[in-house]
């Protein structure tokens, strides 16, 4: 079904002011969703932050035009849609990426937008694996506590032989 000038226009002003807001962008590749998994996906990304939406490919293109990222576009076979955030530069890639392991095969990262170039499909998965924010934390929460940990273990262990 053929989409009117107008609608182009406006959803190419959608995707243009959405991608100058947004911190990262993701490109989906997308078969065989059921609108079911896909109204889940959705309220998924939504809640950790994440737009998603589905557009041509060359409507993308156009809206990406007017943004100044360095590289080139990757390439974008079969169904696209685009998955942004304002805020965890990681989250459209981790969510897309976590939610299609568990459709084996329905969804792939193409590429994306990361620090305002273009990047291909092994970048955005290598993205996609880094730990949310939180996680980071505890991690390295865990690792500058460790050395006082283990001092406060070797200590006890050599109170228990003098006390024994």
């Amino acid at each position: 079904m053929a989409i009117s000038k107008d609608k182009k226009r406006a959803i190419i002003a959608k995707l243009e002011s959405a991608f100058s807001e947004a911190s990262s962008i993701a490109f989906v590749g997308f078969t065989r969703l059921t609108v079911a998994q896909s109204s889940k996906m959705r309220k998924e990304l939504a809640s950790a932050g994440v737009q998603f939406f589905v557009a041509k490919k060359t409507l993308i293109k156009k809206a990406l035009e007017k943004g100044a990222y360095a590289g080139s576009v990757p390439e974008l076979p079969g169904e696209v849609a685009v998955a942004w955030t304002t805020t965890d530069v990681t989250a459209p890639s981790r969510g897309v990426y976590e939610f299609g392991k568990k459709l084996k095969g329905a969804l792939t990262l193409l590429g994306g937008v990361f620090e305002q170039a273009f990047i291909d499909a092994g970048q955005t998965v290598a993205i996609a694996t880094i730990p949310p924010m939180p996680v980071l934390r505890g991690m390295f929460a865990t690792i500058i506590n460790s050395p006082r940990s283990r001092f406060a273990i070797a200590l006890a262990e050599v109170a228990k032989t003098k006390t024994a």
